[in-house]
């Protein structure tokens, strides 16, 4: 966790060292229920990097790696603006389908994180990699249930909000169609209990059995 919020300061310095407003992904919220929410998401454009490692420490690598190239390591060396939230998603062998512009997703010992790029950007209008690992692609649209909450989001608190999650699920007769995600939506000075976190499951509304 440590190494993952000196990341996010570490790029966070590189704008300045000021807090900004950032962009966040568009979405309908179809049924909200107290914490719980049903969200349709549009396709998105997301750059992505596969990193080995535990996840504190695959995600600053990977955090680092995407920073550097919308801060101008691309070979346009042009700037993309930052978005948020910051997403990690726990190894599963289910099919991945998350929105959020930064995801991070594990197979095994290897994640795959994801930057979420602004809105009007398509895979031909942004600047190309310099590193290869780094891959744009597009994320088709998607149902995503989603529950918040504040404080630091340790290991355990994302358990039980993922239990919870998936009960909530479960009451609707929804399917999951992929892990769940957790998503970080605020910079590493912000107090504990002012920060928003969410933990997402990729959903299908067809019914999951009798």
């Amino acid at each position: 966790m440590k190494r993952m919020l000196w990341g996010l300061a570490g790029a966070c310095s590189l704008l300045g060292g000021a807090a900004m407003a950032v962009e966040e992904p568009a979405y309908t919220v179809k049924l909200q229920e107290h914490d719980f929410e049903l969200r349709a998401y549009p396709a998105l454009i997301a750059a992505e990097v596969s990193v080995a490692g535990d996840q504190d420490r695959a995600a600053s690598a990977g955090f680092r790696l995407l920073a550097g190239y919308i801060f101008g390591a691309n070979e346009s060396r042009q700037s993309v603006a930052m978005t948020a939230p910051v997403a990690q998603t726990a190894a599963s062998a289910e099919k991945i389908a998350m929105t959020a512009p930064v995801a991070q997703t594990a197979s095994g010992d290897s994640w795959t994180v994801r930057f979420f790029m602004p809105r009007g950007y398509t895979l031909d209008t942004l600047p190309k990699p310099k590193d290869p690992r780094i891959r744009l692609i597009t994320v088709p649209p998607n149902l995503a249930a989603v529950v918040r909450f504040s404080g630091l989001a340790f290991a355990g608190d994302v358990a039980q909000k993922t239990a919870e999650l998936r009960a909530f699920v479960e009451a609707h007769h929804w399917r999951t169609t992929g892990p769940p995600t957790l998503a970080r939506y605020n910079p590493p000075w912000t107090p504990w209990f002012m920060r928003r976190n969410e933990v997402m499951l990729p959903v299908t509304l067809e019914p999951s059995g009798p």
